[in-house]
């Protein structure tokens, strides 16, 4: 992959990042969503 091409992924996966944190209710967040929230953070680290 490309430079360019790997930046834009990037953003695109921070961007679902986003968006998945903001739709989440405080008050019916369980273990499982917050683990695959980290999941999805450590996956990003990993492509940077």
């Amino acid at each position: 992959m490309q430079q360019q091409e790997k930046l834009q992924d990037l953003k695109v996966r921070l961007s679902e990042f986003v968006d998945r944190i903001e739709a989440l209710d405080p008050e019916e967040t369980s273990v499982e969503d917050i683990d695959r929230l980290i999941s999805m953070l450590e996956d990003l680290e990993n492509k940077m």
